[in-house]
């Protein structure tokens, strides 16, 4: 019958019983399933994480100008990694790195939930944090 239409004898479930078989175009058959892909690919949302740097010695003006933009990016939907970069004999500071970025966190404890507490990699102590959901 596929031969005689011009089309192809293609298998949909070879375990059932008896085995499910449908005549259909092939490639066409191939090209929806790719664009299906493609289509939910295109839907899946994207993460982005937005870097905020600040040094162990960071002052109240600079901490809240960065405080402001970090929140500007979790309104945007934006994760926020903030990390304190320890810069030579700086790593003596590691106490004032952590309260700095525990203050950070208490700051934006409205707009966003901690996915890291202050953990130290090499020469910087980073937090992650995400924008809380907004339930309507």
């Amino acid at each position: 019958m596929a031969e005689e239409q011009g089309l192809d004898l293609v298998e949909i479930s070879p375990k059932a019983v008896p085995p499910v078989c449908k005549i259909i175009d092939y490639s066409k058959f191939k090209y929806d399933q790719k664009k299906k892909q493609k289509e939910i690919k295109s839907k899946a949302q994207k993460t982005v994480v937005k870097e905020i740097r600040f040094g162990p010695n960071t002052d109240d003006h600079d901490f809240n100008f960065k405080l402001n933009h970090a929140k500007k990016f979790l309104n945007d939907g934006s994760k926020v990694k903030a990390f304190v970069h320890f810069v030579g004999r700086t790593i003596v500071f590691k106490e004032r790195g952590e309260i700095l970025l525990l203050k950070f966190a208490q700051a934006l404890e409205e707009e966003a939930k901690v996915e890291q507490f202050p953990k130290l990699e090499g020469k910087r102590m980073f937090l992650l944090m995400a924008p809380k959901q907004n339930k309507k």
